[in-house]
């Protein structure tokens, strides 16, 4: 039986630190290992199948492991999520997403919990994606507020 941990992060300014923390302290807590690790800086807004994580998903064999720091670091939308899920429960692999202690198994409790936060990181990738683009990160909101 193999484990693979899958850190990805979008840009190569960012680092994978703190998710390679919390997976290597999950694995020790439960008594994962040997682990492998796969580093990943694609956009999540690729086919996950031509990111890391399908790299992983076409060696991958029945009973082996995937572990994720979150959900949102699998895929950008949830129906990316619940394509990996699919295809993970199919080969008979189970995915661990470590910051919420939830193992996906291919059940339906697993999947509608997948769902749920698939679409929640969806919103909130797509809520970023929004303020960026009308620069609420920048000093533009003081001349919308309210004078006294």
């Amino acid at each position: 039986m193999a484990h693979f941990a899958y850190l990805r992060v979008s840009k190569d300014t960012q680092d994978v630190e703190n998710q390679k923390f919390g997976i290597l302290d999950y694995c020790n807590k439960n008594g994962i290992a040997p682990i492998t690790l796969f580093e990943d800086t694609e956009s999540r807004k690729k086919p996950w199948r031509d990111r890391g994580i399908g790299s992983i998903m076409e060696k991958i064999e029945p009973g082996d492991t995937i572990l994720a720091a979150e959900v949102s670091r699998l895929g950008g939308s949830s129906l990316q999520v619940l394509e990996i899920l699919e295809e993970a429960a199919k080969k008979e692999i189970a995915v661990h997403i470590v910051k919420n202690h939830l193992i996906m198994d291919g059940s339906l409790q697993s999947t509608i919990i997948a769902t749920i936060l698939g679409l929640a990181a969806q919103i909130e990738r797509d809520f970023i994606s929004s303020r960026t683009r009308e620069g609420y990160g920048n000093d533009s909101y003081k001349y919308c507020s309210r004078q006294p």
